[in-house]
């Protein structure tokens, strides 16, 4: 149990633009990494069923009993937005291959080959946990695993990257570079996010930095839990709907993506990674 106390409140301002951003107690600290332990053990059970033969469906209902099990919310369910032709029907988004995030839980079959990623948030009393990962599919290629490895190492990076007083542009910038040196890129229309009770709050959390992006920095004060999720494809950063659901997002040039994410609390001293089973 944590014992260090801070201020509520901060707001993110380095280049003119600013947004209030709340931040979070010890004592919600703690109940987040409460909701991270279901999310990681989710999580650990995709990767034990990911498998040739089964089907994104049985992923989704699977992930489903066991959040329902601990009393649990799962946060995609239900959700709409303005482009979306129905809520989203799963406790977890399911993208194969191409699709690079909102992949929908069904009848797809997993082949040989295939990488999958598993995005799955949940809240439980009343706060929330939120991360991914990709999965190959039994054998995969050599530069499929390349994907995976970048991907999942340019998470561990902004992790070794983050500490109190830190502008987060400094972050992404280490995540861009990494991602961008072995050939591949990174997603810009779809960032991380501050979490708490709310599974999306402020500030929005790129993996890549820009002149409009550091408009819309911000600081990594103690206190402050954002989803980092950095979302890296084999060849162009650019994204399409993926049909007319509007709910999977696919590579504009069918190459594959992959998808890794925390949830991490900005602490005294360091970082506390709430998704990480601990």
């Amino acid at each position: 149990m944590m014992r260090q106390s801070w201020s509520n409140s901060a707001t993110a301002s380095r280049g003119g633009q600013s947004v209030a951003i709340v931040l979070k107690s010890p004592r919600e600290i703690d109940l987040m990494r409460s909701a991270g332990r279901v999310v990681r053990q989710v999580l650990n059970r995709m990767g034990e069923m990911v498998r040739p033969g089964v089907t994104t469906g049985e992923l989704g209902r699977a992930a489903e009993e066991m959040i329902a099990a601990v009393g649990g919310e799962a946060l995609f369910k239900g959700v709409t937005t303005s482009k979306t032709k129905y809520p989203f029907p799963a406790a977890i988004c399911s993208s194969v291959n191409e699709e690079v995030v909102h992949g929908v839980p069904g009848d797809r079959v997993l082949k040989e080959g295939d990488i999958v990623s598993v995005d799955c948030g949940v809240r439980l009393r009343g706060y929330c946990g939120d991360a991914a990962m990709t999965y190959g599919v039994g054998r995969i290629t050599p530069q499929a695993q390349r994907l995976l490895d970048v991907t999942s190492t340019s998470l561990e990076i902004a992790l070794r990257e983050m500490r109190p007083g830190r502008w987060w542009s400094e972050v992404a910038g280490a995540i861009q570079s990494y991602v961008e040196s072995h050939g591949f890129s990174v997603v810009r229309e779809f960032v991380g996010h501050g979490i708490g009770q709310g599974m999306h709050e402020e500030p929005k959390v790129p993996n890549y930095t820009d002149r409009k992006q550091r408009k819309q920095d911000f600081r990594l004060d103690p206190g402050l839990v954002i989803a980092v999720e950095p979302m890296v494809n084999m060849g162009s950063p650019e994204v399409k709907s993926g049909d007319w659901s509007g709910w999977p997002q696919v590579t504009k040039d069918g190459r594959w993506s992959a998808h890794f994410e925390h949830t991490v609390a900005i602490v005294p001293g360091g970082i506390a990674v709430l998704t990480d089973g601990n």
